[in-house]
């Protein structure tokens, strides 16, 4: 085994980082797309420092890096001027065909250091075998052989899906859909058919894990606007905001440049007035059946927010709890 991958499965790194201003949705706090997008980059991070690069991974080896499972518990509010310190441990087991890493990220808070987030990061390296892309292939670092696939995920087909004669453009959605009738049919849930644009994929091809994070964050806003609770009518009549405290995504398959891919959001279970989980569930169409591309729960609160960063959380009044409730396997609330 090479140094550099006794380094990377042994060895634990830090870094300082700074969370993207475009993830200041709300006053100064950083939402949870952000946040996971700082754990995957110290992740990044930590293949550097020991001496593997992702980019060169892939110029030099063919080999892409797909995060295919995130896990995160957000504990405290990232804020845009944090710098946050980020330190990945690897975790992973002996045996193990995908490389598994914990990530903590620390800010300060009144003079001391305090944990923001916890998460749990498993990532692979995805063999690019176009011959025509790739006209060179240096071998595969020694004791890298066993995180190296040839395709992400690999889900068995499921039913078969009913016939669709309506064709989307690269980045456009609809809500009426044969499959989406089959997919929400009995469920508390809202759904669209999307078809995949590029700037959601990476190595030319595949649904990466960010699009994955913004598809998530998109299905929460896409359901509470169909529930008639939109975002923007519960900050202007209540000041109230979703606040994420657990998400987590985990990739079945590929899910490639101009599919249609069917992203289902469902509401599980609410607690206590003041907590409420759900699932997130994409799915292909692929030689007549739906085969599943990813599975992700999050689990939201209701918020204020003042002074750009104070924040305290609410319990969910009536009209809020109905919308919850309300489904019967259709958008329409």
């Amino acid at each position: 085994m090479s140094q550099a991958v006794k380094s990377l499965l042994n060895e634990s790194t830090a870094v300082v980082l700074s969370p993207g201003y475009e993830g200041a949705n709300i006053g100064t706090i950083i939402g949870f797309k952000h946040v996971n997008y700082l754990v995957e980059k110290a992740v990044i991070a930590h293949f550097k420092r020991s001496g593997l690069p992702v980019g060169r991974l892939y110029e030099e080896h063919g080999l892409g890096f797909d995060i295919v499972d995130i896990d995160s518990r957000l504990q405290t509010a990232l804020i845009v001027d944090d710098e946050a310190a980020v330190e990945v441990t690897p975790v992973t087991k002996d045996g193990a065909t995908e490389l598994a890493f914990k990530v903590a990220i620390t800010v300060e808070r009144d003079g001391a250091p305090k944990k923001a987030v916890a998460s749990k990061v498993k990532a692979v390296l995805r063999r690019d075998g176009n011959d025509v892309r790739m006209t060179r292939r240096l071998p595969v670092p020694e004791g890298l052989e066993r995180f190296v696939t040839d395709r992400v995920g690999g889900a068995e087909p499921g039913p078969a899906a009913p016939a669709v004669t309506e064709e989307l453009i690269s980045g456009a959605c609809a809500e009426t859909d044969a499959v989406l009738e089959h997919l929400l049919a009995g469920q508390n849930a809202y759904g669209w058919k999307f078809r995949i644009p590029y700037p959601f994929v990476h190595f030319f091809e595949r649904l990466q894990m960010s699009g994955y994070l913004r598809l998530m964050e998109e299905a929460k806003h896409r359901f509470v606007d169909a529930r008639g609770i939109s975002i923007r009518a519960l900050l202007e009549e209540k000041n109230w905001i979703p606040a994420v405290t657990h998400s987590r995504v985990t990739l079945l398959d590929e899910a490639l440049l101009e599919e249609d891919l069917y992203v289902v959001y469902t509401v599980d279970n609410v607690f206590k007035n003041l907590l409420y989980t759900s699932r997130l569930d994409t799915y292909v169409v692929r030689d007549g059946h739906l085969v599943q591309t990813s599975t992700g729960t999050i689990t939201h609160a209701y918020g204020v927010v003042e002074n750009g960063k104070e924040g305290r959380l609410v319990t969910f009044d009536e009209r809020v709890l109905n919308a919850f409730a309300s489904g019967d396997g259709r958008n329409q609330p």
